[in-house]
């Protein structure tokens, strides 16, 4: 916002100097070439992209300097909810009951009292058979088969359209178990993210993509192109295992901001000590620190590399 207020202020100054300006959104570049034919329009991601990419295929030897001694603990898996079930064997358990006390105290077959229980429970009432000349412990006992088989069955029936829609919810924001293999996992889906998974596509490698925000307008379009995007934390050990970072080949992390990036890289090694990984960070100081200190070779700080590349086109 603050390069194109510049440019609109020179452009009113003066409409014959030279200007070049940083434009993340290409699509308004021919109105601006139109109004000002001495304008150089570059975009930082899609030069940056074909960098990170060819970064991740070169070949690296990298030798820690110091000792894993302790691996950061892996999250205890979310405990699987077995209420439903449970829900189910005890209303079986009360049909069963019901139907062997209807054999043997109201003398009914097994077929005629499977039926009159099956009925009670399905609200069906057809009256063929009934308890109007039964004793009071039988009526109590259709009653309480009347009111239990009520409540368990909505309680099930709401639980099982609950556990639908949640699951349903999840494969929608792509939060599932990846069985990919020898594959590239990008964090963070801002310009850079998108233009490096785009590249990655283009060079025919597996991908996968995560994002924290589940309204990211990439999403989608990275969907259509045949790339998965999993809405969730990358700091979360639970998210890369989702993602089979422990089997993955690289992992690029662009999130714009350098700490979040360095989390991200350092729990990836913890499940993967050789997994390559690839940091943007904003500050060139801190990545050669990184480097040096904690044996990231590839901690790219992106304003550093897009000051070279424009450098070296002029």
């Amino acid at each position: 916002e603050h390069n194109t207020q510049v440019l609109l202020a020179l452009m009113a100054l003066n409409r014959t100097v030279p200007i070049t300006i940083s434009l993340f959104n290409e699509q308004i570049a021919p109105h601006i070439n139109a109004a000002h034919p001495h304008i150089n329009v570059i975009n930082p991601a899609r030069m940056a992209a074909p960098f990170f990419v060819d970064v991740v295929m070169q070949p690296v030897t990298r030798t820690l300097h110091y000792q894993l001694t302790s691996v950061i603990p892996r999250t205890i898996p979310t405990q699987k909810d077995y209420l439903i079930e449970k829900l189910v064997l005890g209303f079986f358990v009360i049909v069963a009951a019901v139907t062997a006390y209807f054999k043997f105290y109201e003398y009914l077959s097994w077929i005629d009292s499977i039926y009159f229980v099956v009925v009670t429970v399905g609200t069906v009432g057809y009256g063929d058979i009934n308890l109007a000349e039964s004793t009071t412990q039988s009526k109590l006992v259709g009653i309480c088969l009347i009111l239990c088989s009520t409540i368990f069955i909505w309680i099930i029936f709401s639980l099982t359209i609950d556990r639908i829609l949640r699951k349903r919810e999840s494969l929608s924001l792509g939060r599932k178990r990846y069985s990919f293999k020898d594959h590239v996992i990008v964090c963070g889906l801002g310009r850079l993210g998108y233009m490096i998974a785009e590249e990655l596509g283009k060079r025919g490698e597996k991908v996968i993509v995560i994002e924290n925000n589940e309204h990211a307008s990439s999403i989608e379009t990275l969907r259509r192109k045949g790339i998965p995007t999993y809405v969730g934390n990358a700091q979360l050990l639970n998210t890369l295992e989702d993602v089979n970072v422990i089997e993955a080949k690289a992992l690029i992390s662009v999130i714009s901001n350098d700490y979040l990036n360095l989390e991200i890289g350092l729990n990836a090694r913890s499940l993967h000590p050789d997994l390559r990984i690839v940091l943007r960070i904003f500050d060139d100081q801190v990545a050669h620190n990184i480097k040096d200190v904690l044996d990231i070779q590839l901690a790219i700080s992106m304003s550093a590399m897009i000051d070279d590349l424009v450098y070296a086109t002029k």
